[in-house]
């Protein structure tokens, strides 16, 4: 017997992309369901069964932030690729407030949106992440909630990213070439010295005085988290 295709809902105004990229999506193996306003993409997601969501942010009737927010406000946690057609990091920050899992920004090439879903589907075969604790730091990639030495800690999207690599990978030393290429994004181009700098915003949050960094810092290499 052959297995179900996975069931893809697509939201997206324009017409035109919708329906080459549903057509490129079937050629892959997808069922595809289309819609193209916020309202009844929010409704589809609601009643229907889905293995993953490709949601437009610029949406009439409701905006792809509110549909994903309100989403995940009641307890659909189908992964989640969102579009942007605009630049800079703000959409994304935006974006993982409200429970997105991934972005893509157009224009974008065919191979690039097919490995990103099989990345979020090989994601949720996994199961949903685990709490991660190392010393008196735990982190909790669902609810996106951190504590650290007894209290709650409120990091930025990066921040928290950069926490949760590390913290993925303790007792292990990380290159910022690594770093970057994970937490920024393969396509980065900017200063290596980038990570120091978040490193140093982590360590004022986290840290407390008279006791050592859970970050130690590696020289001339990297970065690796380990229990104080």
């Amino acid at each position: 017997m052959s297995e179900e295709p996975r069931r893809v809902l697509f939201v997206e105004d324009d017409h035109d992309l919708a329906s080459a990229v549903a057509g490129l999506l079937v050629d892959e193996g997808y069922a595809v369901v289309q819609r193209y306003d916020g309202e009844s993409g929010l409704d589809e997601a609601l009643h229907g069964r889905f293995d993953v969501i490709v949601l437009d942010i610029m949406l009439p009737k409701k905006s792809g932030f509110r549909v994903c927010q309100e989403l995940r406000a009641a307890g659909v946690m189908t992964p989640l690729l969102m579009l942007t057609a605009k630049e800079g990091e703000w959409d994304e920050v935006e974006g993982l407030d409200v429970g997105a899992d991934d972005f893509l920004r157009k224009p974008f090439e065919r191979s690039v949106l097919t490995a990103r879903l099989h990345a979020l589907l090989r994601r949720q075969e996994r199961g949903r992440p685990q709490p991660l604790s190392v010393g008196q730091v735990s982190l909790d990639p669902v609810s996106r909630h951190v504590t650290a030495h007894g209290r709650d800690v409120t990091l930025t999207p990066r921040e928290f990213s950069l926490l949760e690599y590390l913290m993925s990978h303790s007792e292990t030393t990380l290159s910022k070439a690594d770093i970057l290429s994970v937490v920024w994004g393969q396509d980065f181009d900017g200063d290596q010295n980038i990570v120091e700098v978040y490193v140093g915003y982590l360590r004022k949050k986290i840290d407390v005085a008279n006791r050592p960094s859970v970050i130690r810092t590696v020289r001339g290499f990297g970065y690796s988290v380990r229990e104080v």
